[in-house]
């Protein structure tokens, strides 16, 4: 079993810059792939990135593609969410997750662990 939790949430004009970090207690951590999720409000949760669990890999929504860019250093049990550009949609609660899969997968049902997310909000 894992706990996640998430910090580096909060205010930012749009054309900003945050780093969200997911921090995973346990030793088995680089056993699990590890994908970001974004929640706004009345919306389902959708995928944002993931990562495989040695970082070779990565995978990213459309959405985010080429402004966010997801690492880990398995050996500080941390998974990073570098997000630039920003824009006002990007407004929502950040999850991050962990998953026994294999593959990178952008379904939250394939998921095993949550965090309790971060707020980000984006003004214009």
């Amino acid at each position: 079993q894992v706990q996640l939790v998430e910090s580096g949430g909060g205010l930012v004009q749009a054309g900003g810059s945050l780093r969200l970090s997911c921090a995973a207690s346990g030793r088995t951590f680089s056993s699990y792939v590890m994908g970001w999720f974004r929640q706004a409000p009345g919306k389902e949760r959708d995928f944002v990135a993931a990562i495989s669990r040695s970082a070779i890999t990565t995978y990213y929504a459309d959405s985010v593609k080429g402004r966010f860019t997801i690492s880990r250093d398995n050996a500080k049990n941390t998974v990073y969410l570098q997000m630039n550009s920003l824009k006002p949609e990007d407004t929502a609660v950040y999850y991050c997750a962990a998953s026994y899969e294999i593959r990178l997968a952008s379904s939250p049902r394939e998921y095993d662990y949550w965090g309790q997310g971060t707020q980000v909000t984006v003004s214009s």
